[in-house]
């Protein structure tokens, strides 16, 4: 089939604020410096959500969404060197291209290559793979794992230890690695620091993972839903509380607490209100706050410039300060040999076709990740 038009399943994504539709599609043969995948297994996240809900400026339909995959390469085009045909691979929304100013700067993971195309749901030469019943559907974060086959830039691809199981590192793709970059890549949280951690879902379950792999004395876990506290507890946190249970701010409570504030503290949830009280926690004069959530579009953050004039430092991540290529395949490295956990991240199993179940687990707050496989 290398290089043939390919029929499979995919779930499409026809408009906004509807479910997704299980299509037949055509996945088309990879151009030069593409690769076309075979997608075993992938997660939906909740940025997937966010796509589907219509807040996204960059969402653009119909589309196939997921960006939490992993698979095998089925073929690859021309000029590709690095991988090939049987390759074990996760596809990556952050690629590297090892030759960007971006690339070549060790501050920073945000290889900007293939941005613009990649925004607008297309491949770097601006057409795209996928077409369903006559019509062009477009790529999503320059991964699109929600189908059966996926074509993708070359530079968006980490080649991985072919032992590793698909259905739990397809969790790498996103999720996993942001929540435990941001503490040990991010805010670099010191051994005996206090940290807190607000939204306990799956990306802050990571971060309590990372601080406590970083050696955090302290790591308070913050979420309204209380059912998520004993996982947090299993993850690593020492204590959790919810901001209802108290008549006065959140970040007052958590100064009170810690003599002062904490060391680190990270926003989980893309909330601008949640990610000033997660600064307004940090300890005066050192404190770090990092935000992790992608809040909606237009929205601002505000807080007293005071609060940054007395020494604590707001930072933001993207994918966990990870350069992907390099970094997913140490990270599989670092779950094989026990460091970092996966598997505890997936609550249910589903096949590909209930896919519009794992969305509604997602947003019933039962399912912390949901695992299709093909």
């Amino acid at each position: 089939m290398a290089s043939q038009v390919i029929k499979c399943k995919a779930a499409v994504a026809w408009e906004a604020k509807k479910p997704l539709a299980i299509e037949e599609i055509e996945v088309a043969p990879p151009k030069a410096h593409e690769v076309r995948i075979k997608i075993i297994a992938t997660a939906v996240c909740h940025t997937d959500a966010y796509t589907l809900s219509g807040a996204d400026p960059e969402g653009s339909f119909p589309v196939i969404l997921g960006h939490e995959g992993a698979g095998i390469v089925e073929s690859v085009g021309e000029g590709v060197t690095k991988l090939k045909a049987g390759d074990t691979v996760i596809p990556l929304y952050i690629p590297q291209c090892g030759e960007c100013k971006f690339c070549l700067n060790p501050k920073t993971n945000l290889c900007q290559k293939i941005r613009v195309t990649q925004g607008k749901g297309l491949m770097p030469d601006g057409t795209s793979r996928f077409t369903c019943k006559g019509k062009t559907i477009l790529h999503y974060m320059g991964t699109s794992t929600f189908s059966e086959y996926t074509v993708v830039a070359d530079i968006s691809v980490a080649k991985i230890d072919p032992l590793a199981p698909l259905d739990k590192v397809c969790l790498l793709g996103c999720g996993i690695s942001t929540g435990y970059g941001a503490a040990v890549n991010t805010a670099k949280v010191e051994p005996g620091s206090t940290c807190a951690v607000f939204g306990l879902g799956g990306v802050g379950l990571a971060v309590i993972m990372g601080c406590k792999v970083a050696g955090a004395s302290r790591i308070i876990g913050v979420d309204i839903n209380k059912d998520k506290f004993t996982r947090a507890k299993e993850f690593g946190a020492s204590e959790c509380i919810n901001p209802q249970d108290f008549s006065k701010p959140i970040q007052e409570v958590l100064v009170e607490m810690t003599d002062g504030g904490v060391d680190y503290s990270f926003e989980c949830i893309g909330n601008v209100k949640v990610m000033r009280a997660a600064l307004e926690a940090c300890h005066k004069g050192w404190g770090v706050s990092v935000v992790v959530g992608v809040a909606a579009s237009g929205e601002e953050v505000a807080t007293r410039p005071f609060q940054l004039v007395t020494g604590r430092t707001w930072k933001g991540t993207a994918f966990g300060g990870w350069k992907s290529v390099e970094s997913v395949p140490k990270l599989v490295s670092e779950y094989m040999s026990k460091k970092i956990k996966i598997d505890e991240f997936v609550t249910h199993s589903l096949p590909f076709d209930q896919i519009n179940k794992a969305f509604e687990l997602m947003h019933a707050g039962k399912s912390i990740r949901t695992v299709l496989k093909f």
